[in-house]
């Protein structure tokens, strides 16, 4: 029984060790690329992310480009473009755009008087205005989750989304040209995502279904290979 409790209570403190530390700052001219795969190996598109430090602030750049299709004809097309300022681990602006299933929404967050300003347009098509508090975090994964977390802001809409955050343990996964040893976490939101964290602390990878299809990101070992 003592060796039972003993296990146990060595399991919590690893799981409680792996949300304790949150991820470094990305280094300025880093640079995340993921080839993205639908029902298999079917590349569909990519995911960049860009880091660089602008004073203080650190900036990142998210690009996404996705398209399935049959020959030239185009069934399905998403493209994302936003800029996050961060500062000690706080938001403090995002800018953003998605092309999605036609429609255009853009997302604009900036701090003010303490707060985050955010205005956009729901899925609905409704307008978005609030507030949130700058510890906010982002839709984007590369940041990570701590285990606390019980809302995120969606970089698509400006909206607020309700989130639960669960690690899985240690993992291997495809990546970097063979197999890398990651943290697996789980985060259970609009959508349920299967996110990977290398030894570092930097995004290498998720998974998640999507419209009835399994979606794998996998993450490149040369980032300049675009």
């Amino acid at each position: 029984m003592l060796r039972v409790i003993i296990s146990l209570f060595a399991s919590l403190v690893a799981s409680a060790a792996a949300f304790a530390d949150p991820a470094p700052q990305p280094r300025d001219g880093e640079r995340l690329v993921f080839d993205v795969f639908r029902a298999g190996d079917t590349r569909f598109g990519v995911h960049e992310i860009s880091f660089r430090q602008d004073g203080e602030d650190l900036l990142a750049d998210v690009r996404i480009r996705l398209r399935a299709g049959i020959g030239p004809v185009t069934l399905f097309r998403y493209e994302h473009d936003s800029i996050e300022r961060w500062r000690d681990g706080a938001l403090l602006g995002l800018s953003g755009r998605t092309l999605k299933d036609g429609e255009v929404f853009e997302v604009n967050a900036r701090y003010a008087g303490g707060m985050i300003d955010v205005t956009g347009l729901d899925p609905e098509l409704q307008p978005v205005a609030l507030e949130l508090e700058p510890s906010t975090l982002t839709s984007s994964h590369w940041h990570g989750y701590p285990a606390e977390m019980t809302r995120m802001l969606n970089t698509e809409h400006g909206t607020v989304m309700d989130t639960q955050v669960e690690y899985l343990g240690k993992t291997e996964i495809e990546g970097d040209g063979g197999a890398i040893l990651v943290d697996h976490y789980r985060l259970t939101s609009s959508l349920v995502l299967d996110l990977y964290y290398d030894e570092n602390g930097r995004w290498a990878g998720c998974e998640f279904e999507a419209r009835g299809q399994q979606v794998r990101y996998v993450r490149r070992a040369d980032p300049a290979a675009i």
